[in-house]
């Protein structure tokens, strides 16, 4: 029926190209990983070669393989300020070693730059489109955010968490608490903001980074949750307060910025 309604356009109307079906995927995964000139080169880099290691390894590559299609569509974006987001790794299969390799060697080809400003939900409200506008249907689509501190730019971020999670996105959270009191805009209980402020959906969860080290070993973990389901993740998941002060990221700038 779908090649005769074709055909018959074509006749009537001229032919007009033909888009390719969407492809099917288990998981729709944006990582939308923090650049904000807190993070020294040396963090970046790390935040980088972490998640390079992360999807080429067996554990990761195990769930991808043992999901029910067998692949997932990826894209790895940096962001800091309300519309600063770069495309790293653009929406990307993989469904192996061979296709894990190209997005790895893609986070290491390039060095990431530090930019201005904290916002987490720019960065959410970039990866909502991202998902609705590529080539993939995902059986779950996950929005994966990663940050050393609270959002300060932009829209509310409970604005920009709810708008998502009303359209079936489900958030998880890699807070970065490598924060101490030499930082201008951190906050200590950076894993309780994102708990109540940033992550929401089924099995949505939060896996706080404590020192630099820890890092690799988190985003692992982070990624054989997401990938794994929520039945899975939802071990992890957080009880959310809806008193929690999710503005605290722009109080701390207001205060600190000179009039």
């Amino acid at each position: 029926m779908r090649c005769f309604a074709v055909f018959a356009l074509c006749g009537f109307l001229g032919c007009a190209p033909l888009q390719a079906a969407p492809v099917e995927v288990d998981v729709e995964l944006a990582l939308m990983v923090d650049v904000s000139r807190s993070m020294s080169p040396r963090e970046l880099e790390i935040q980088r070669r972490g998640y390079a290691e992360a999807l080429v390894s067996d554990e990761v590559l195990g769930v991808i393989s043992n999901g029910f299609i067998g692949k997932i569509a990826i894209t790895y974006v940096e962001w800091a300020g309300d519309g600063t987001n770069a495309v790293i790794v653009p929406w990307t299969v993989i469904d192996g070693l061979e296709t894990a390799e190209v997005v790895a060697d893609t986070l290491l080809w390039s060095n990431p730059i530090g930019l201005r400003r904290t916002s987490i939900s720019g960065a959410i409200r970039f990866a909502m489109t991202d998902i609705d506008t590529n080539d993939y249907i995902g059986l779950r689509r996950v929005i994966d955010i990663s940050g050393d501190g609270p959002n300060n730019d932009g829209r509310p971020v409970r604005r920009a968490r709810d708008a998502a999670l009303e359209v079936g996105i489900v958030i998880n959270g890699l807070p970065l608490m490598t924060w101490d009191e030499t930082s201008l805009w951190g906050i200590p209980d950076l894993d309780v903001y994102y708990q109540h402020c940033v992550i929401g959906g089924p099995g949505a969860f939060v896996i706080p980074v404590l020192k630099w080290e820890d890092f690799p070993m988190a985003v692992r973990r982070k990624l054989v949750l997401e990938l794994a389901g929520p039945l899975e993740a939802a071990l992890a998941a957080f009880h959310q307060d809806p008193g929690y002060d999710c503005l605290i990221g722009e109080k701390i700038r207001r205060s600190r910025e000179i009039p």
